[in-house]
């Protein structure tokens, strides 16, 4: 019988390790707190028949609402515990429908030098830093699923109201602010998979001016209609796309800086213009790999 990625939990100290032992669960190398000295942080995965098929990671409260009605389970495990920075939560999903792939394996950076080769190699990088704002390494959650997927639509938001009708529809939030650092509204990526590559997209642009919106206009790219740096006062920023050329595996969001060569070295095509262009926010970049 196949069995998938069905439980996910978290430790926060060896007390709560023991209980997840006797409880059946695998622990995933890598400290969820790595370099930023607070509690030793472990994730835990349990295998079964009933399927995982979405994580996501949330930073606020308002981030949660639509999580918690479109039905997804929280674990009530602060992930930057004893090191301040952001409340962060993890949030998983065992969905059945057109959108949703079973994750068979789930594995944890906590060397940023890891990254590229992993996201190559097929693995889905959970967009937030668990070390968000609180220093220390930068960590990240993967999965590696059933089988083979590719981004088939995208969009993004500037308000917390349409979450739940997103998530419902089967997509995935990158979560990550696009304008972190920078004010203005609160702005995030979307995504929705398909095992099918006749059905996805096939290439990803990012305008930071007008002449660049034009171009993309008279090439028959499809815009996202959300500015990605909506009130930040910066330049509009937005996100293209086109169903042509090879079919788009996976997205990232890159902060880190230093392992933009690295991700290139690895073939992922990193869209070099930054998402806070104009304004004092974090440099962020948009990645894909086909």
């Amino acid at each position: 019988m196949t069995t998938y990625v069905s439980e996910l939990d978290v430790s926060l100290n060896a007390a709560e390790e023991r209980d997840l032992k006797q409880r059946g669960f695998n622990i995933i190398d890598g400290n969820l707190n790595e370099g930023a000295g607070g509690y030793d942080i472990r994730l835990w995965s349990k295998r079964g028949t009933l399927a995982i098929t979405k994580v996501q990671v949330s930073f606020n409260d308002e981030m949660a609402v639509g999580l918690t009605k479109a039905g997804y389970t929280k674990i009530e495990k602060d992930l930057n515990a004893g090191a301040g920075g952001s409340y962060l939560y993890i949030w998983f999903l065992k969905g059945s429908g057109e959108f949703d792939t079973p994750i068979v394996d789930i594995s944890v950076t906590t060397d940023a030098a890891n990254e590229a080769e992993k996201f190559a190699s097929g693995w889905e990088r959970v967009a937030c830093d668990l070390n968000r704002k609180a220093e220390g390494n930068w960590i990240h959650v993967w999965l590696k699923r059933e089988e083979q997927t590719y981004i088939c639509d995208v969009d993004a938001t500037h308000s917390y109201r349409s979450d739940i009708g997103l998530f419902q529809k089967g997509y995935i939030r990158v979560d990550e602010d696009t304008n972190r650092g920078a004010g203005g509204a609160y702005v995030f990526i979307w995504y929705r998979q398909t095992t099918d590559p006749e059905k996805a997209l096939k290439d990803l642009q990012v305008s930071i001016n007008a002449d660049q919106h034009q171009e993309y206009q008279k090439q028959d790219y499809q815009r996202v209609v959300v500015d990605l740096n909506q009130g930040t006062g910066g330049n509009q920023v937005f996100l293209w796309y086109k169903k042509r050329f090879n079919p788009i595996k996976a997205i990232a969001l890159l902060l880190n800086q230093d392992v933009v060569k690295e991700y290139q070295e690895a073939g992922i095509n990193v869209i070099l213009r930054n998402l806070n262009v104009g304004n004092k926010g974090s440099v962020e970049h948009l990645c894909f790999y086909q």
